[in-house]
């Protein structure tokens, strides 16, 4: 049962003591962001070139709050506003789409930076203009599975994204 509290043996109870877990980790140790993100919030940021946070976790806000990148971002659509708008999860790109929407940027003139193939398969669902896929590892097959997903551009990290975002400015 959802109400179930953390100790009983069903799922909703494991799922209640992972939650209180995570929390109280979240709360103590905190979360560190990928070394290349603060530069580039902070570079696209100084373009004026507007940004939001998008992410099926209900954590969202607390992850970027703690990780202190909340003040860079115009936007956010999180787990929380998927379940209250009744969205579907990624490869939907409803989440993608409420974002640009409150960024007050249509699709076609918005790009998608994702890591993760749902993400990326989304952002084209989605007809963004950008799609952009970062493969960190620097996987040959997670490089071909992002570009046939729909990256239009594939980046080892951040470093080149706001030159590739003011090439492709309409």
């Amino acid at each position: 049962m959802p109400e179930d509290q953390p100790g009983c043996a069903t799922v909703h109870a494991v799922a209640a003591r992972k939650e209180q877990a995570f929390s109280a980790m979240l709360r103590t140790e905190g979360v560190r962001a990928f070394e290349d993100v603060r530069p580039v919030l902070q570079e696209l940021k100084e373009k004026a070139i507007r940004c939001a946070a998008v992410s099926a976790s209900r954590h969202a806000r607390s992850l970027l709050e703690s990780a202190g990148l909340i003040g860079y971002f115009d936007a956010l659509v999180d787990g929380q506003d998927a379940a209250a708008l009744g969205f579907p999860g990624k490869p939907d790109p409803a989440l993608f789409l409420e974002a640009a929407g409150r960024l007050g940027a249509p699709p076609a003139h918005t790009a998608v930076v994702e890591d993760a193939l749902a993400g990326v398969e989304a952002g084209h669902r989605g007809r963004f203009r950008l799609v952009v896929g970062l493969n960190r590892e620097g996987d040959p097959h997670t490089r071909d599975a992002l570009r046939v997903h729909g990256a239009h551009l594939i980046l080892p990290d951040l470093g080149g994204l706001a030159a590739a975002l003011e090439g492709d400015r309409p």
